[in-house]
């Protein structure tokens, strides 16, 4: 039996499939580090809806209480709606009152953070490490074991159930 792979066969083995990357991309992909990805503002158009498109690119705010996320309580895993990238586990997620989704901690290392002084006051605004897409804000008045408040916008995550 032939035992040698090509180049092409390593890659799809990386699971990049045909995809050229660099040095750095391939050692963050082989321990588990989140690759970033970009595309244009177009690129996104074509495939967000516009409130996706508002919150996600354009740092909007859905409204409050008009996510279904809401009301999921299911086993399973939230998405990025505009990578895929998993960003919370259910059994994260709490009931804040505030009429967002709200996750007491998240997937270590797949959201990054920076302030924002839109609203006068600093706040901590959180983003998804691979594609940058604005989920929401992370406050300290969450539950115990942590004390934060990741408030999400519902309409940048995709629920994926576990059965």
């Amino acid at each position: 039996m032939n035992r040698s792979i090509s180049r092409r066969g390593f890659l799809q083995f990386l699971g990049v499939g045909g995809l050229m990357l660099t040095t750095s991309q391939l050692f963050a992909k082989s321990i588990g580090a989140v690759v970033k990805m970009s595309k244009t503002r177009a690129e996104w158009a074509a495939i967000l809806t516009a409130e996706q498109f508002d919150v996600l690119r354009d740092e909007g705010t859905e409204p409050p209480h008009s996510s279904p996320l809401n009301k999921e309580h299911r086993t399973g895993v939230y998405h990025c709606a505009g990578c895929d990238l998993e960003l919370f586990e259910s059994d994260m997620k709490f009931d804040s009152g505030t009429g967002w989704p709200s996750f007491f901690t998240r997937i270590e290392g797949h959201l990054e953070t920076k302030q924002d002084f839109k609203m006068f006051l600093p706040r901590t605004e959180y983003h998804c490490a691979r594609c940058g897409g604005h989920q929401g804000h992370r406050f300290n008045d969450g539950p115990e074991p942590t004390g934060e408040r990741w408030c999400n916008n519902g309409v940048a995550l995709r629920f994926q159930p576990a059965d």
